[in-house]
């Protein structure tokens, strides 16, 4: 009996301290693998020790009581580089600030893995290729700013299922297709759905396809 008692003692002491400290660290470990993608010029990261517990006193990083990852300010900090999938780990953050910067490639499916996400702020970059269907599981989701970067093919209709998006701004791309209106798209208030629909007519157009959808949506606004 007592050497079960021993047991149980020590299996509720690594829930408690232990499996905390491992989870933390797997994040730890996420950011850290971010930051060898990154070319940092003026040492933004330069306190991202990989060798501490947990990443909660990195500069530019917030966490929650339980030392989990909920915010990534890293807006206007002159990096350059790409992202990986590595940064789909962060399963508690909540905001993803990436803007005014000169990252490039694509834009990891796997950051539809943040489940917590509320704002994902990455315009003002170099990504490119499509916007990934995946961030259609981020139901948290309420400000998806992605403008003005090099973003090519369509706005995914999977993005309709937004129930909380109250911001999107896809405007100074290479989009083309056609423009959602079901979901979060068509009931914002008409003012904001006005301004949203304005910056989706910014797209370039590159084909009859987009012209249509463009005269269609000039003919809902008047």
């Amino acid at each position: 009996m007592a050497s079960t008692s021993h047991l149980s003692s020590l299996f509720l002491y690594f829930l408690l301290f232990i499996s905390p400290a491992l989870s933390t660290n797997s994040e730890g470990n996420a950011l850290h693998a971010l930051r060898s993608r990154f070319k940092d010029p003026i040492n933004v990261l330069q306190s991202w020790d990989p060798t501490l517990v947990n990443p909660c006193t990195w500069f530019h990083v917030t966490c929650d009581s339980n030392n989990h990852v909920i915010r990534l300010d890293l807006g206007n900090s002159n990096i350059s580089g790409s992202l990986g999938p590595e940064l789909g780990q962060l399963q508690h953050l909540q905001y993803l600030e990436l803007y005014r910067n000169d990252i490039g490639g694509k834009i990891p499916k796997e950051l539809g893995n943040l489940k917590s996400l509320v704002s994902m702020d990455m315009y003002d970059n170099r990504f490119e290729g499509q916007i990934p269907k995946s961030l259609a599981k981020l139901k948290s989701l309420r400000f998806l700013r992605l403008n003005n970067n090099k973003l090519t093919g369509s706005i995914p209709r999977e993005l309709t299922t937004l129930s909380n998006l109250k911001v999107f701004d896809v405007s100074n791309n290479e989009l083309c297709g056609t423009v959602p209106v079901d979901g979060p798209f068509g009931s914002f208030p008409m003012e904001r759905y006005r301004i949203t629909v304005l910056l989706l007519l910014s797209l370039s157009l590159s084909s009859g396809s987009c012209q249509s959808s463009i005269l269609c949506h000039e003919h809902l606004l008047n």
